[in-house]
């Protein structure tokens, strides 16, 4: 196997940017992975069914304080919005669920987009690399002379190879990363979507007196 060391150096200019591409390309879906997986997501059924409990109890300060100690977590300020409109109308709890599902929602997705830019950015500069080094193998061939025809021939080629290879190498694991992150991230705003609704539901049902037919219709 080439030494990665050996792979830079041979690969030419290229290989610094598609050196720097991995290294922000790493970065963000460390973050994104530490935000999604640490920060945002939460055990949705099972909060969910605090949250239930609470509401059927009509314990709605309890309820708001089970969000509040989960700060940092997706669902929990959803639904928390929700909670602090309890007494208001149907239209308006929606409203304020609405509304935090669309601040939360750029929040899980931030910067998520750019790791299928940067995979592309890595494959198209080893792509470049490659030409540029059949071009500097080509000249050699034509127009070098026998001296350094070999070393020409040999830089060129080491070029395009270590290139393209260099490319793949940042752009295979961030496209997979983005997969991973992408699903993750859509996990979190499909249980927003569906327990955001639910919420509204539970409250309004709390405001017309008719929780128990409510809780049994989802049982």
């Amino acid at each position: 196997m080439v030494d990665p060391v050996t792979m830079f150096k041979e690969g030419g200019e290229f290989m610094y940017v598609i050196l720097a591409v991995g290294v922000f390309a790493m970065a963000i879906a460390f973050e994104r992975l530490f935000y999604i997986v640490f920060r945002a997501n939460i055990n949705a059924t099972a909060f969910m069914a605090q949250i239930q409990k609470l509401i059927m109890a009509n314990n709605i300060d309890r309820a708001i304080k089970l969000c509040n100690a989960e700060p940092h977590a997706a669902l929990p300020r959803v639904v928390k919005a929700g909670l602090t409109r309890a007494n208001r109308t149907e239209k308006e709890i929606e409203n304020a669920i609405d509304e935090a599902t669309l601040e939360v929602g750029p929040l899980v997705n931030k910067r998520t987009a750019y790791l299928a830019m940067l995979a592309n950015i890595a494959t198209l500069t080893g792509l470049l690399g490659t030409i540029m080094g059949l071009i500097i193998a080509f000249n050699a061939v034509a127009k070098a002379s026998a001296e350094v025809k070999q070393a020409m021939l040999a830089n060129g080629i080491s070029v395009a190879m270590f290139t393209t290879a260099g490319g793949l190498m940042v752009a295979i694991p961030t496209l997979v990363l983005h997969s991973i992150i992408t699903n993750r991230s859509n996990k979190i705003l499909d249980d927003i979507d569906q327990y955001g609704l639910k919420t509204v539901n539970l409250l309004t049902a709390r405001r017309r007196g008719s929780l128990k037919d409510e809780a049994a219709a989802d049982m």
